[in-house]
């Protein structure tokens, strides 16, 4: 009996803490002591599930290389989405006040919806001119994320940029004080490395990077990420894998719940001449993902020669 009591003492939470034994707020099911009341170390294998710009997070987050996004989050100070920022800081405060938010960071959690809230969280309060190097456990209390402050059918409209000029904030397009000096620094670094990438219209985030020696078509599927292995199997075994002549599919990549198919592509092509070809190839996708029933035999074949090819990012 004195056991139970003390458990129950334990267990026992103030107004408006979540207790261990409900549900995480985070939405996984899990109750909050095996989920986020667990630590840092919690690993979120989907963090952006439910947003309508999962993909588009997912993509900023792996591989664009230079993207902004307005993020509308309400509040007084503007907030845009970074795909990375100066030092791979996590968020910083411009001097008019607006708020940049880094998605490829120095450090992170087990939960990159949750390390955008703490920095948004942050940067909102924050002085201006101020930057947050990393999300560190100084960022703890309420536990905050993305969904909880982004509407779900919310929609990133994303600016690429071929260099990191953004960087410098405006009106000060020379680097006239020190510290933009050290950011005209990096700038100059951050171009020299930095890949050609384009958005294909007409289908949803898919991107044409040209690698230097090579060009992909990198497609950021929201669908789950087994049905989509399933249906590219399907069209494997169909002999409708391929974008067209010029192009071979590589293999893909598993990016924080989500499937990343990935095709080499011809690099004499422009970006624009596989807009076409990407369509066609979505409306294949689509019949391939409504179809139903078991895989036939070289559906299965194809499955698991396409498994061979598949690789998974954390």
């Amino acid at each position: 009996m004195a056991k139970k009591s003390r458990t129950k003492a334990r267990d026992r939470v103030s107004e408006g803490e979540v207790g261990p034994r409900e549900p995480c707020p985070c939405g996984s099911g899990k109750r909050y002591k095996a989920c986020h009341g667990a630590g840092d170390d919690v690993i979120v294998t989907r963090p952006f599930a439910g947003l309508a710009a999962e993909p588009d997070l997912v993509a900023m987050r792996e591989f664009l290389p230079s993207a902004l996004a307005p993020l509308p989050v309400g509040g007084d100070r503007p907030v845009r989405l970074a795909s990375v920022l100066p030092g791979a800081s996590a968020a910083l405060v411009r001097p008019d006040g607006s708020v940049l938010l880094g998605m490829q960071v120095q450090t992170r959690s087990g939960d990159l919806s949750a390390d955008l809230g703490k920095a948004l969280r942050w940067a909102q309060e924050a002085e201006p001119g101020s930057a947050l190097p990393v999300v560190g456990p100084g960022l703890g209390g309420e536990l905050v994320r993305l969904q909880d402050v982004l509407a779900a059918d919310a929609e990133l409209e994303l600016t690429l940029h071929q260099d990191f000029a953004w960087w410098l904030p405006e009106g000060d397009p020379d680097g006239g004080t020190e510290q933009s000096a050290e950011v005209t620094a990096m700038i100059e670094r951050a171009n020299s490395v930095i890949m050609p990438t384009e958005a294909l219209a007409g289908v949803r985030a898919a991107y044409w990077v040209d690698t230097g020696s090579k060009a992909h078509l990198r497609w950021v599927r929201p669908e789950p990420e087994d049905a989509v292995f399933t249906a590219l199997a399907r069209l494997q075994a169909a002999g409708e894998l391929e974008l067209g002549e010029g192009s071979r599919y590589a293999g893909s990549f598993r990016a924080h719940g989500l499937l990343v198919p990935v095709w080499d592509l011809d690099r004499e092509m422009h970006a624009k001449e596989w807009e076409a070809p990407a369509a066609a190839f979505a409306a294949r996708l689509r019949e391939a993902l409504d179809r139903t029933g078991d895989l036939t035999a070289a559906e299965h074949s194809a499955k698991g020669a396409l498994a061979g090819k598949q690789v998974t990012l954390r």
